[in-house]
This record gives C-alpha cells, structure tokens and sequence, in this order.
C-alpha cells in the first residue's frame, strides 16, 4: 500500500479532484435549474420530465423487493454449488486410484505450511463437519437462516398482521453483511501461488504429475504450492454500509428534536387524530412521517401519511387501530390524561401524491384510512380557494372514498363539508367532483337512505353528496372523465390494498391513448 502512495498519488488526486469538480457542477447548476426564477417557466415545460422521474422513485420498494428476490435466488446457487464442491472435495480425499485429483488431494496435508489445496484433509472429515467447524461454512448457515427469516417475515401477510415480527427480524440485516464481510476470510477456495507458478506451469507439468518435485528432471515442475483468494466482499458493501451509517445518524438527530402533541383526539371506528408541532418542520401534500412513542416501544418506529396540509401551522396524523402497536398507542393517549406521552418524528418523506397539483385532472382513490394523504391534499386545495391562488394548475379534481363500516366517514365530514361551502362562494361547485361509497352494510341502513333520499342531506354522513353502497364500477368511471377531458393528462393516485391497484392500473392502461392529442391516465399508488 505504501509503495502504492508512492508512485501513484499524484494521478490518484488528479482523479479525484476532477471527479469531485464533476459532482459539484452537476448539483450546482441543477439546482440552479431547479430553483432559480428565470427557469420557472422552463420548468413549467418540463414538468412532464419531472413527474417522469419521480414516478420512477415511487418505485423504490418494488427495486427493493426486486433485489431481495435476486439475493435469495442466487444465494441458493451459491449454497447448492457449494454443497457439489464439499462433495467433490471429498470424493477426491478419499479416491486411492493415483488421479490428478487424489494427488492435489494429498498435497501438502502434513505440512504446517498451510499450502495444500484441498480443504477436507483427512478420510473421517465429512462435509458437514466442514460445514460447522470452519468460518466460511459457519458465516454461511448464520447468513442463510437470517436471510430466510428476513425473506418469509416480509411476506404480506405477516407484514400486515404481526409487523413487530416483520420490524425486528428485518434487521437481521446487520448480522446478515457482517457475516458476509468475514465469509470468505479463511480461504477455503484456494489458487496456485504467484511464486509457485513460477516453478509450476500447470499447463505442462499436468502431464505426468507422478513425477513433480524431487524425482522430477524438470526443475520447472516442483510441486505446485497454493494459496487462499483474499476476501473482497467489503469492498462491494463498505459504500452501502457507509450510507446506511449516515442516512441512520441523520434520522436518528432529526428524531431527537422535541416533537410537541397540541391535540389529541380519538374519533368514531377507533381513529386517534394527533396533531404536532416541531421546530423546523416542513411539509408538502401527501407526504408521510416515522412515529415511536418510547412509552409502547423504544424501538418502534412506524409509518403514518400526514393528514395536515402545508399551509397549516402544525402537522397531523391519523392512526386507525391496525395492530398491537397502534392499539397500545391510542390507549396510551386515552389513559394518560392529562399527562401526554412522548412523541418522536422522523421525517417527512415524498410519496407519489406529491405530484397531484402537477396534474390537470387528478382522480383521487381513497380506501378506509387510506383516505389520509388526500385529507393533505383537499385541506391544502381549501387554502389555496380561501387566498385565491392563481398558480393551481390542477383544474378538475375526482375524489373516491371507499370505507367498510358508516364511523370511519365521520373524522373527514368536517373538511368535506368545509369544501362544499368553500366551492359555493367562490363559484368552483365543479372543481371537487366527491363519491363515498360504502362497502359494508346492513339492510336498516340501506333502508333508512333510500327512505331518505329525497333529503338535502346524505342520511349516513350529512354531506349534500349521497352515499353509493357497494363498489364503484371503475370502466365506467374512467370512461366518464376520459370523455369529460379527451385532451388532458390524468393523475391516477391510490393509497390502498393491492387488489384495488390492480383493478385501476388496468384501466388507466385501457382508457389512455397512444395519440399525444387525447387523454392520458398516469398510475401513481401509495406503498408502505
């Protein structure tokens, strides 16, 4: 390393210099382009390329998911082709008929020169045995259980159901590249030695190896000596190791800063509303948080989407009870009145639905608390009304709403209702078109509703919008706004289950033209 400085530091900070010129140019006139005011209209142009960008983010854990399964399935090939190498190795241990490989085998076995070629040494060593008593062998079963464990604990099902398992198991990961980082230190694939190689030219001494070493005339086919291959695993996750290292000090000191709870309040279907304040705290619509509360669990940390829009003075969440943790959390705060526990955030971070108001049209799909980044979304587009802001460039907003049970409409009547009263004086009755449509139901409800349907008011949630029962017939309402607006581009966004997604998804490719003239429906799902 030393002689390496010597002669070549000089070109080595060369590079690095122009290397680091590079970056800096890059993030200098990007943000130039991304900030400055004679490039606002330039970016109004290029807001397509924008958007096209973020959505590819928006698929950050779909790569994730992507990368796992890669790891998994080459981690299989690696252990099956090394379960063949363990038992070729042996083969050749044991084989007494004087082939290359029972010779290899032999080589320097008694020695304590540490050159022989063959890891198995002796008869009664099987391949199991191996397998536990070495390191490589033993770093690979740790590594391979904790990969199983992390893989099956992820499955949607125990996400969902028992996430505590899927949170701590998950990192695993820490054992999993420490283990993969001293995995190959021992060197039980091993090569012939530079200095051998000088004495043993494999290609012409392979002929008669009967004869190597001292009975052999040819001093250029002494017995070859080998060698184990330096580790360099650490060299393909020291970068990722660093980064995770700093993205994990950064969260944890934005964590630390003291998170005040100015409100708290449960509503109907067991949903506790918490509204907060932190200094320097700065949002935009649809965007989401981590929350720990050290009084349930210190270690914790769990993902609600922002309900508050940015132009409010305090953040909010909406947490339906889903869970052990979130139930333990609402009994806290309903228990330890008027003591509030501790609150820590960490965030926020971007979703998809930040780019709702960079869409003509937008059709908005909420399921259950699904609801929340749209909360966001319609609270900000009621102050954007109430300081009549020019800039909206969204002009047609469609709002779905599909919830089991009546209670869980009632936290958002409030804004809804709000909405209404806001559009009328100002004259946009048209900009918000809202659906509620109510999944799950008795016969005295769907009684009571049609016996009142004449009412001014909707009989289950008191908006002027009456409640539809059952599911929206989605064909139908694409062809509707793809009729309404042949030549605009549509931003389809959803934050609920998978199913959903799929079902829309289709239709957004169904109802979108190829021709740039007509219509187009842009997909952009929430992922937790």
């Amino acid at each position: 390393m030393g002689n390496w400085v010597v002669n070549h530091w000089f070109p080595a900070v060369v590079i690095a210099a122009w290397l680091g010129l590079n970056v800096f140019l890059f993030v200098y006139y990007f943000l130039l382009f991304d900030r400055d005011k004679k490039f606002y209209y330039t970016r109004v142009l290029l807001g397509c390329c924008r958007r096209t960008m973020r959505k590819q983010l928006d698929h950050n854990l779909t790569f994730h998911k992507l990368v796992a399964y890669a790891i998994a399935l080459f981690t299989a090939v690696h252990i099956i082709a090394h379960l063949c190498n363990f038992e070729w190795y042996n083969d050749s241990q044991q084989a007494a008929d004087g082939s290359l490989s029972a010779i290899l085998s032999n080589l320097h076995q008694d020695e304590e020169s540490n050159k022989w070629l063959n890891p198995i040494h002796t008869n009664s060593t099987t391949p199991a045995y191996v397998t536990f008593t070495t390191i490589p062998g033993l770093t690979g079963v740790i590594i391979t259980v904790a990969l199983i464990l992390m893989v099956t604990s992820s499955m949607e099902f125990i996400r969902r159901s028992y996430f505590e398992v899927f949170w701590y198991t998950h990192h695993l990961f820490i054992i999993y590249f420490a283990g993969l980082v001293i995995h190959g230190i021992a060197g039980l694939v091993r090569g012939q030695t530079a200095e051998s190689l000088n004495k043993h030219n494999p290609e012409h001494c392979v002929q008669d190896p009967t004869h190597w070493g001292r009975n052999n005339t040819d001093s250029h086919c002494e017995e070859p000596e080998f060698g184990s291959i330096p580790a360099e695993s650490w060299k393909w996750v020291l970068t990722p190791i660093l980064l995770y290292v700093f993205e994990r000090v950064l969260r944890f000191w934005r964590s630390r800063q003291r998170v005040v709870v100015t409100k708290a309040v449960v509503h109907p279907s067991k949903v506790l509303e918490l509204q907060m304040h932190k200094k320097g705290f700065s949002m935009e619509v649809g965007q989401y948080i981590f929350i720990n509360c050290p009084s349930v669990s210190r270690l914790e940390w769990h993902p609600f989407t922002l309900t508050s829009a940015p132009e409010e003075d305090f953040f909010s969440v909406h947490i339906r009870a889903a869970g052990d943790w979130t139930e333990n959390l609402i009994d806290t705060f309903q228990q330890q009145k008027p003591k509030t526990p501790r609150i820590e955030v960490d965030g926020p971070f971007g979703t998809a639905s930040e780019d709702v108001f960079q869409y003509e049209v937008a059709m908005l799909v909420g399921a259950g608390i699904g609801v929340t980044p749209f909360a966001s979304v319609l609270k900000s587009i009621w102050y954007k009304f109430q300081h009549a802001d020019q800039r909206l460039k969204t002009k047609k907003i469609y709002f779905y709403w599909l919830c089991r049970d009546t209670g869980a409409f009632a936290w958002f009547n409030d804004l809804l209702a709000s909405l209404e009263q806001e559009m009328e004086e100002s004259g946009k009755t048209g900009f918000l078109n809202y659906r509620l449509f109510l999944t799950g139901w008795d016969n005295s409800i769907a009684g009571q509703a049609a016996f009142n349907f004449d009412n001014d008011t909707d009989v289950v949630t008191g908006l002027k919008q009456k409640t539809s029962f059952g599911r929206p017939m989605w064909s139908n309402e694409f062809s509707a706004v793809a009729t309404a607006h042949p030549r605009s581009v549509v931003g389809m966004f959803l934050c609920g289950p998978q199913a959903l997604a799929k079902s829309l998804q289709k239709c957004c490719h169904q109802y979108s033209s190829l021709d740039p003239r007509k219509v187009k429906f842009y997909f952009n799902k929430e992922n937790f």
